[in-house]
């Protein structure tokens, strides 16, 4: 065995007895070998100090990287500490390790000629949320129409994958409803063409159904409305600017300290952050829930489910949906728009 110079696939190959195309679908496609076949070509390799196949060789023979990008509306920093987003990465990076494939994470808040830099070595691309500019997504390196899967938005002539908005929040609004409310409100994410983070004035222009998942969420709950005899005009809407406590807060604030007449009993949120920021912030006004007010949540995460008192929401997978998006991009599953369906989770918080 040379021992003078690196170690190559092909040393690995003959010093095991096996093909080399056996020895590289050990490092790029697991999903080819038994586990323990694996095991024992990845221990040997560590053994004789070879690392695995020259990406950057590869990568020039091929004209693919093996790499896909996932472009994040918001910050690095934001979507790996937001649990919706954290579950969706989760899916994604479960599907491209099974595949010998790596994650490229951008965000659409870096500067555009950062973001497109950076993606010109990916062989594909997940856009997921509501970009900051379609500008950036329109100068997206994408010779030879590499695939791009867009993730709780549309995107003209390019897949999506989205969970059954309007009918979650028909279902949801439609039980809260069942115990008549005196004042209902609605505490919306991102719906505002411009920065609004305060209650929406009525000439304020609203973002168009594709942008933003919010519009299908807020027929969810007109429609309920209507059922009810409730003008959906009738309803005060806020507009939350980021999915952190921190961001919610005063807008919760607020809305907490009008007066007890004009106060609404009950808050439909468009998030669960939103709604456990209410819940925290009720307490300790010594407001009781769901006797003073009652609250419903979005999204299924954990901390709902976990706290008392427990989340009413709508559960939606995000982990699949990641998933799908991987499985999309890599010509596992057709390239076509997918619908996921969510739960309805009745908690204490509107019983």
């Amino acid at each position: 065995m040379p021992t003078s110079r690196r170690t190559t696939l092909k040393d690995l190959a003959r010093e095991l007895g096996v093909s080399t195309a056996t020895v590289s679908n050990a490092f790029n496609r697991p999903d080819q070998l038994s586990p323990k076949l694996r095991e024992h070509i990845l221990s040997e390799a560590r053994r004789l100090g070879y690392r695995g196949p020259d990406a950057k060789a590869r990568s020039l023979r091929t004209g693919r990287s093996r790499i896909i990008a996932v472009v994040l509306a918001e910050s690095l920093t934001y979507s790996l500490n937001d649990a919706v987003a954290s579950e969706l990465l989760s899916g994604v990076a479960e599907v491209l390790d099974a595949h010998g494939h790596t994650l490229l994470l951008l965000s659409g808040r870096q500067h555009e000629a950062q973001v497109n830099g950076s993606s010109s070595i990916a062989d594909g691309f997940i856009v997921y949320g509501l970009m900051p500019s379609l500008m950036l997504l329109e100068e997206l390196p994408l010779p030879g129409q590499r695939p791009l899967v867009a993730v709780d938005f549309d995107l003209e002539g390019q897949p999506t994958v989205h969970v059954d908005d309007e009918p979650a929040c028909y279902a949801i609004a439609r039980h809260a409803l069942k115990t008549p409310p005196r004042r209902p409100a609605v505490i919306n994410l991102r719906l505002t063409k411009h920065p609004c983070n305060a209650r929406i004035a009525s000439d304020q222009e609203l973002l168009p159904a594709d942008r933003t998942i919010t519009r299908a969420r807020l027929a969810g709950f007109h429609q309920a409305f209507a059922e009810h005899a409730i003008d959906p005009a009738s309803v005060p809407m806020w507009n939350i600017e980021e999915n952190t406590h921190e961001v919610c807060a005063p807008v919760v604030a607020e809305i907490l300290d009008l007066p007890d007449e004009e106060r609404p009993d009950l808050l439909l949120c468009m998030s669960d952050r939103i709604a456990l920021t209410v819940v925290t912030l009720a307490e300790q006004r010594g407001l009781r829930i769901p006797e003073d007010l009652r609250v419903t949540g979005f999204d299924g995460i954990a901390e709902g489910q976990y706290r008392a008192p427990r989340l009413t929401t709508v559960r939606q997978d995000s982990v699949e949906k990641g998933r799908i998006a991987a499985r999309m991009v890599l010509g596992l599953e057709p390239a076509e728009p997918r619908l996921l369906r969510t739960e309805l989770l009745i908690g204490d918080s509107c019983p």
